[in-house]
């Protein structure tokens, strides 16, 4: 989906990501990168609060914008937002942060925001598995301590807010 919202992206783009620890907030942010054509190695950004990946010349779109990725979890003042320097690179680049509802709005008259949900609890478990209780459980454990998540379903809303996204892309 990430890979399919990229061509629509330009620079001065700022988009906002939501969800709750590993709703795949950086995965979303890798498909971005891929279809931007930016640098590999866009990481969790727990350790690092931005971090800026360049376009690549052999890419598939030379020439565009680089991607901003940043992890607003940590930032709770206004001053902490002005420490990282949005201001400097949002004019020319995609600025993608995550958890920055409330905190970066105030950037960009136009922002998109993406909510990613991720199925937790009784959710997550597909109807036609155990319906008594320990089926129930069985399969949350099984869940659990399944390393790869990646085929968990997710539910991701865009939202395009400001006359930039007044009409939001059809994927």
């Amino acid at each position: 989906m990430a890979r399919a919202l990229a061509p629509h992206l330009r620079a001065g783009d700022l988009v906002l990501l939501n969800g709750e620890l590993g709703a795949g907030k950086t995965t979303f942010t890798q498909g971005l990168g891929e279809g931007l054509g930016v640098r590999e190695g866009i990481i969790s950004p727990t350790f690092v609060l931005a971090r800026r990946h360049p376009n690549l010349a052999d890419g598939p779109r030379p020439g565009g914008p680089d991607l901003v990725h940043v992890d607003a979890y940590r930032l709770t003042t206004a001053e902490d937002i002005e420490s990282i320097d949005l201001e400097d690179t949002l004019d020319t680049c995609v600025t993608v942060v995550e958890w920055g509802t409330g905190k970066v709005e105030h950037l960009s008259g136009s922002r998109l925001v993406v909510d990613i949900e991720r199925a937790r609890g009784a959710e997550a478990v597909p109807e036609q598995q155990g319906t008594d209780l320990a089926g129930v459980l069985a399969d949350l454990g099984a869940q659990w301590q399944d390393e790869d998540t990646a085929d968990e379903t997710r539910r991701v809303t865009l939202r395009g807010i400001g006359p930039r996204w007044a009409r939001c892309p059809r994927m």
